[in-house]
């Protein structure tokens, strides 16, 4: 009989995101279907959404609150479905966390909900689930809840729960009379459990209470083991070192194929590298940009990047006006903090057929950028996986990448002695560091057949989810074992 798993997060492609979360949480699902497990995931019924059909309608109580909760199934690809919990008076909202910049005032209940609502639903069909997979800070008290509310429960008794740190930025911090309005026990309130600096943390909670902890990148998994990365939680995950696992993020290699990209004028493989060409000149008359011999000659970088600090948008800024007199083409899409967009816009008003900038985001525009570029810009300070790196991957298009998290872990460094290489990798947080970066890849551009080749080399790699998949299922194992030994060894 095959193995089963419940993931639970509050974004899930196609029914809702504002980030990464929801790109695993919509891919993951169908990959382990694929590996012969059964796979449920649980996520809000937000506003909009219109999938799914009522299967079931029961109350859930929260603290002195009970909510009538409606259970949609929508099917999902390969098998795999998903159960839409459906609150209106929690999840019927024009945004999802937040309006503007502040937070839902209740944002604890309605992510407490989608946990225990998750939970019901396997304890009201006395179906034993093998595996609940929590994600990120909102669904971090679904592994509490199994060490409290439902310790003993005839049904989820024991069940191995995998917690994933998506952003250990996030924290999920509330005060702590939260506990018992959330039907928490008091004692939770311990350095060793959900205390974080006089508030309680969902993220802490997930951390110290499941079976297992995965984050999404090797490195990301080491670094949020140091002060620079751990956010204050560096102790605890040391503390858990022996049951943290790093394990990346997959593409979508359908949707993000040079093969049979529709967004793109050519197709091409990495065999067959014409259709770059084509689509170079595509973005570059998209931004209105020349795109003469002499255009299509020079190195094209794109961006494509929420303009931030955290994705080196500071070192850009430091360099800026060096970057029109390197010889490259730089085009640019996202949109973030206004002192960015707006130091693009004047470098793009200043020289307009040397960098063009659009703010915003457009779907098909990103792939015209990862096909047309000849290489990808990701500066990052931090980076717990990233995805445009393994899309440029696939594309042909070289990564600039600084040397951390997911970055380390799928760029390899181009120099000598370097073998296997398929990008340009610097180390240092500096803008010193990324100006050489910058003018090693312009230098190595103009050697046709290296750059060829680390094209090559980078189109060949497989980072798809099937990859990814793999290496949960081995986690998934672990933590059962785990859970079986604890159960057989309790008294």
């Amino acid at each position: 009989m095959s193995r089963s798993a419940l993931l639970v997060g509050s974004e899930a492609l196609p029914f809702s995101k504002t980030g990464g979360l929801a790109d695993v949480m919509g891919a993951l699902p169908s990959a382990l279907s694929r590996l012969g497990w059964r796979v449920t995931v649980v996520t809000p019924r937000y506003r909009g959404v219109a999938d799914g059909t009522l299967v079931e309608r029961s109350p859930v109580s929260i603290g002195a609150q009970t909510f009538s909760v409606g259970y949609f199934d929508a099917p999902l690809a390969d098998g795999a479905r998903a159960l839409l919990v459906d609150v209106p008076e929690l999840y019927d909202r024009d945004q999802l966390y937040n309006v503007g910049t502040t937070d839902y005032a209740d944002n604890p209940r309605r992510f407490a909900l989608l946990a225990r609502a998750a939970l019901e639903w396997v304890a009201r069909r006395r179906e034993r689930v093998d595996v609940i997979h929590a994600h990120d800070w909102q669904a971090g008290l679904a592994p509490v809840y199994l060490e409290t509310s439902y310790a003993a429960h005839p049904v989820l008794r024991g069940t191995a729960s995998i917690f994933t740190i998506h952003n250990l930025a996030y924290q999920g911090l509330f005060t702590p009379d939260w506990l018992p309005r959330l039907d928490l026990p008091w004692d939770l309130f311990s350095v060793d459990r959900m205390e974080y600096w006089g508030h309680i943390s969902f993220l802490k909670g997930g951390i110290n209470a499941a079976t297992m902890l995965t984050t999404v990148s090797r490195t990301y998994a080491r670094e949020i083991q140091t002060p620079e990365f751990g956010y204050g939680f560096e102790g605890i995950l040391r503390r858990r070192a022996t049951d943290l696992a790093g394990i990346l993020n997959g593409i979508d290699t359908t949707a993000w194929d040079p093969a049979h990209d529709p967004h793109i004028p050519v197709a091409y493989t990495s065999e067959k590298l014409k259709g770059k060409r084509e689509a170079k000149g595509a973005v570059l008359s998209r931004y209105g940009m020349a795109a003469a011999d002499d255009a299509l000659a020079r190195p094209l970088i794109g961006m494509i990047s929420r303009m931030v600090d955290q994705k080196g948008l500071d070192l850009i800024a430091a360099i800026s006006e060096t970057l029109p007199r390197l010889g490259a083409s730089f085009v640019v899409l996202g949109t973030g903090e206004d002192r960015y967009q707006n130091m693009w816009r004047g470098l793009a008003a200043r020289h307009p057929d040397l960098i063009g900038v659009h703010v915003g985001f457009d779907e098909a525009l990103a792939h015209l950028i990862e096909a047309g570029a000849d290489a990808f810009l990701m500066p990052s300070r931090f980076e717990p996986c990233g995805l445009n790196q393994m899309y440029s991957l696939r594309y042909g298009t070289v990564p600039i990448v600084r040397a951390v998290g997911g970055l380390a872990d799928t760029v390899a460094d181009y120099g000598p002695g370097k073998p296997g290489a398929t990008g340009i990798v610097f180390t240092d947080y500096t803008p010193e560091a990324l100006l050489d970066a910058l003018n090693r890849a312009i230098t190595l551009f103009q050697d046709r057949a290296k750059w060829r080749a680390l094209q090559r080399a980078g189109m060949k790699l497989d980072y798809s989810w099937d990859r990814s998949a793999q290496e949960y299922v081995k986690i998934y194992d672990r933590a059962i074992a785990q859970a079986a030994t604890r159960v057989s060894a309790a008294p």
